[in-house]
C-alpha cells in the first residue's frame, strides 16, 4: 500500500547535494589564470575518458487541487479535500564501454515523496515522476543494470549523439543492439519526441506512453529481461521479453518465468514530409502472468453475495493489446502527435494502469517566436476508457490497484493537459503544469477537477 504525506524539506538536501556537486563539475566556464601562473589546483584527466558515461537528473513535482464534487468516495478514489503532495527523483546514468560496441550501464536512483491520493482515484494519473514512488520516504534503489552490444550490418554511418545511458559514436546505419540486464520496456517502445519524458514534457501518464499498454514492470516501473532491435534506414524492428510481477503493481517479480513473462513487439516506419521528419509506430504485446478475470470476480461475487475480489479469480493467464503511435513534425519549432491503445480487458490491469481503451491528440511548440528558443509550450487531449467486464466490476463495487470508489456512473475518463517549459539555461527548466480531470475513475458523478503543478528539473 502506498503511503501519502508532506515530508519535511531536509530530506531534499541529500539530492541537492549531488545536483551542487554536479552543477560545480559541469562548469565549463571557469575563470583562466593568467599568463605564466598555474591554477591552485590540477586535476589529472582519466587514461581514457571516452570509455566513460557520465550523467545526472533532478527533478521535483508538486501537484495540488481543491476541492470538486464528490457524492461518495471508496478506497482508490481521489480525495475531495485540498492536497499538496511533492514529489523528488535523483537518478545518475553510469556508462562503461567495455570493448567495440559493448557497453555496460547502471543508474542508481533516488526517490522521495508522494503523488496525489497515494497515488489514487485517476486511470490517466497526473503525475508520471510518482508513479513509481511507492514510498513516501528517501529510498535509494537499482533502476537499470544492464548490459548493450551493438553489431554493425553497414548501411553508412550516423552519429549517435552523447545522452543519458547514449555513448557518442559514429555507427553503421544498419545495426543490430542486443539488451540484457533490468531496463524499463518504455527506454526502448512507444517513444515519441513531443510526448514520452514526464521530466521535461508533459506529466500526465496517458501522454508519456500508451495507457492501454499494460507494461510488464514491477511498481517502481523496471523489469528484468532481454531486448533485441533491428535498425535499417527508414525501419526499425524491436522486441523483448521481460519478467512481471508476481502481484499486480508490486516490486516482487515472478520467477516462474515459464508462464510469466511478458512479450513485446514494435514495427516503426521513419519519414520526412517536405523535408520535415515524423515516425509511426505499432507496438503489440501479450502479458502472461497470474492475473484475474473480470467476468469471473463477478460471477463469483454474485455467487457468494459479496463484493468481487478480482484476486480471489487469480490464474496463470494472458492479456494482449495494440497501440499505434504517430508523430510529425511541422515546421523547426512545431511538432503535432496522437496515439490510440487497445487491449483485450478481461483480465486483471497487471503493471501500469486501469485504461483497456486510450486515445491522445496534442501539439508541441518551441518558443523560437517570442525569442525563447528553449523553452517549450505544450496542449494535449486524453480520452480513455474500460472494456464492458472492467466496468461492470468497478460498478459492482471491485477495486483495481489504481482506481474503485466502490460505485460507477461509467463515462470516459478525460484529460486536457498544457504546461509552459522555461529553460534559463541549458542544463536547467522550470515548468508550469495544468490538467483538467473530467470524469475522474471513469465516474460520472465525481468531479471535474483542475489540476495544478510546478516541475523543476536539472540535468547534466
Amino acid at each position: 500500500m502506498r503511503k501519502t504525506g508532506r515530508f519535511p524539506i531536509s530530506k531534499l538536501l541529500f539530492p541537492l547535494l549531488i545536483a551542487g556537486l554536479c552543477f560545480n563539475a559541469a562548469a565549463d566556464d571557469a575563470p583562466v589564470p593568467p599568463a605564466g601562473e598555474k591554477p591552485a589546483t590540477t586535476v589529472a584527466e582519466p587514461s581514457n575518458p571516452g570509455d566513460w558515461s557520465n550523467h545526472f537528473q533532478l527533478t521535483t513535482v508538486t501537484q495540488t487541487h481543491f476541492g470538486f464534487h464528490s457524492p461518495y468516495q471508496g478506497a482508490n478514489s481521489l480525495t475531495p479535500r485540498y492536497e499538496i503532495p511533492s514529489s523528488v527523483t535523483a537518478t545518475l546514468f553510469e556508462g562503461h564501454k567495455l570493448w567495440k560496441d559493448a557497453y555496460f550501464f547502471v543508474n542508481p536512483e533516488e526517490s522521495i515523496g508522494s503523488g496525489l491520493s497515494q497515488t489514487h482515484g485517476i486511470a490517466a494519473f497526473p503525475s508520471g515522476e510518482i508513479y513509481r514512488v511507492d514510498d513516501p520516504s528517501p529510498k535509494i534503489n537499482l533502476s537499470r543494470l544492464f548490459y548493450q552490444q551493438d553489431i554493425g550490418l553497414g548501411g553508412g554511418t550516423e552519429q549517435v549523439e552523447d545522452a543519458q545511458n547514449v555513448f557518442p559514436a559514429k555507427k553503421d546505419i544498419r545495426r543490430l543492439t542486443f539488451v540484457a540486464g533490468k531496463f524499463s520496456l518504455n527506454d526502448y517502445f512507444d517513444d515519441n519526441t513531443y510526448a514520452h519524458d514526464p521530466r521535461t514534457q508533459f506529466l500526465n501518464w496517458a501522454l508519456m506512453d500508451d495507457p492501454a499498454w499494460d507494461y510488464a514492470a514491477d511498481t517502481r516501473g523496471y523489469t528484468w529481461g532481454f531486448y533485441c532491435e533491428l535498425h535499417l534506414e527508414e525501419w526499425s524492428l524491436r522486441a523483448a521479453t521481460v519478467e512481471e510481477p508476481a502481484i499486480a503493481n508490486q516490486l516482487d517479480l515472478d520467477t516462474n518465468i515459464g508462464r510469466a513473462h511478458g512479450d513485446n513487439f514494435e514495427f516503426e516506419h521513419r519519414h520526412q514530409i517536405n523535408g520535415h521528419p515524423g515516425k509511426a509506430s505499432l507496438l503489440g504485446y501479450m502479458n502472461h502472468a497470474f492475473m484475474g478475470d473480470y467476468r469471473q470476480s463477478i460471477q463469483l461475487g454474485i455467487a457468494t453475495g459479496s463484493t468481487p475480489d478480482i484476486t480471489l479469480t487469480r490464474a496463470y493467464r494472458t492479456k494482449y493489446g495494440v497501440g499505434l503511435n504517430l508523430e510529425q513534425e511541422l515546421t523547426p519549432d512545431l511538432g503535432v502527435f496522437s496515439r490510440i491503445g487497445w487491449n483485450d480487458g478481461a483480465t486483471e490491469t497487471w503493471a501500469f494502469t486501469e485504461v483497456d481503451r486510450a486515445f491522445s491528440i496534442g501539439a508541441s511548440l518551441k518558443g523560437g517566436a517570442w525569442h525563447r528558443e528553449n523553452d517549450t509550450v505544450g496542449l494535449a487531449f486524453i480520452i480513455d476508457g474500460l472494456s464492458k467486464d472492467h466496468a461492470d466490476y468497478l460498478s459492482a463495487g471491485g477495486l483495481g490497484f489504481i482506481v474503485g470508489d466502490g460505485a460507477l456512473n461509467y463515462a470516459p475518463e478525460q484529460v486536457i493537459e498544457a504546461y509552459y517549459s522555461y529553460k534559463p539555461i541549458r542544463f536547467l527548466s522550470f515548468t508550469g503544469d495544468f490538467q483538467f480531470v473530467n470524469h475522474p475513475a471513469y465516474n460520472a458523478d465525481r468531479g471535474p477537477v483542475p489540476i495544478y503543478a510546478l516541475r523543476m528539473h536539472f540535468e547534466i
